[in-house]
């Protein structure tokens, strides 16, 4: 039996902590895989030395992969294989310039959608032409694989706070709470973790590491999941980060969250942090009900069997490609990723 073959293509570090769930899955059946680098906000440091990496397109053609997927919601049509999209994160209610939601754009670059859980399945499903041009499976994310799967123990009795913040200027709160942040984390009373978006900015990510003491510690990684399992509560901005923690039955406190739910406990004035904080830590029964049934609509999969359920939906899509009708050339976005491949051949 000839051995599958599968292509991630990734631009960002994070996507490494995606994927390697999936990776896992791939080699466990015997089968292959291979790891593209694209542009210079992903690091090839972050490879392991066991990884395999295509370096240029040459080497992809001659990889010749099944399927290509990307964690991500852009991806060149001119691969071998089909592209397969795992997405970067959940749904965060963040908008593009027309007031659409980024989340849910079909790019016409796609032949399969993972989705996550019913509410993302649901919308991705209404946005399928007929004839399809794309299959919608459910699939849970790969990425969560391992943060059900596996325990983290922590040598440290004091609740811990998560802080996460996303890059945008317009949605960070990370300036806005850094002189508030210091002054908790100096009581002593909780242990804080700091991990910013790779693209933060680094004037902010360098003041915090300014304030880095027994109490505050700055951490940046390629797999956030860690850190997820070790914190008792996250604060937050608008990031779909929110979602992956709310999963683990663990209460979020937002700051000026731009669409914030009963399942977050949102503030948007300095002063109030630390009461909300306070609420989080005694996770109020009325809170914790809502949180469950909001990731039940999002991700209903705890069983660490994502990345299994993606490949069966894979394999499916393989062998049903015939049924898609072509897709709408999308020639501005598609020159664009020539331009950035240079790659000209038809």
């Amino acid at each position: 039996m000839n051995r599958k073959r599968y292509l991630f293509y990734i631009s960002q570090n994070y996507s490494y902590g995606i994927l390697r769930p999936l990776q896992h899955a791939i080699r466990e059946r015997g089968d292959e895989v291979a790891w593209f680098l694209e542009g210079e906000q992903v690091s090839a440091e972050f490879l392991h030395s066991t990884e395999n990496r295509l370096s240029s397109l040459d080497e992809v053609f001659a990889y010749q992969a099944d399927a290509t997927i990307f964690p991500g919601n852009m991806a060149p049509t001119f691969l071998p294989g089909i592209n397969v999209a795992v997405f970067h994160g959940f749904d965060a209610g963040k908008l593009d310039t027309r007031g659409r939601n980024d989340h849910y754009k079909i790019r016409n670059c796609f032949d399969l959608y993972c989705t996550q859980g019913p509410e993302s399945t649901s919308v991705f499903e209404s946005l399928s032409s007929s004839p399809q041009s794309y299959f919608v499976r459910q699939t849970g994310w790969c990425a969560l694989d391992t943060l059900f799967s596996t325990t983290q123990n922590v040598d440290d009795s004091r609740p811990t706070v998560l802080f996460c913040s996303t890059f945008s200027k317009r949605l960070s709160c990370a300036e806005r709470l850094h002189d508030t942040i210091k002054q908790l984390s100096l009581t002593g009373k909780w242990r804080w973790i700091v991990q910013f978006h790779p693209k933060m900015s680094h004037q902010t990510v360098e003041r915090y590491k300014a304030i880095t003491s027994e109490h505050l510690t700055v951490v940046e990684t390629d797999d956030i999941n860690p850190l997820l399992r070790q914190a008792d509560v996250m604060l937050c901005d608008t990031s779909s980060v929110i979602s992956m923690f709310l999963l683990l039955n663990k209460p979020v406190v937002t700051f000026n969250n731009i669409s914030p739910g009963d399942h977050l406990l949102n503030i948007t004035s300095e002063n109030e942090l630390e009461r909300a904080l306070l609420t989080a830590l005694g996770r109020p029964a009325e809170l914790m009900r809502v949180i469950k049934t909001f990731g039940q609509l999002i991700h209903p999969y705890s069983d660490g069997l994502s990345s299994q359920r993606t490949l069966d939906a894979i394999d499916d899509a393989v062998i049903d490609q015939s049924q898609l009708t072509r897709k709408k050339l999308d020639m501005f976005r598609q020159f664009k990723m020539r331009k950035k491949l240079s790659y000209w051949r038809v």
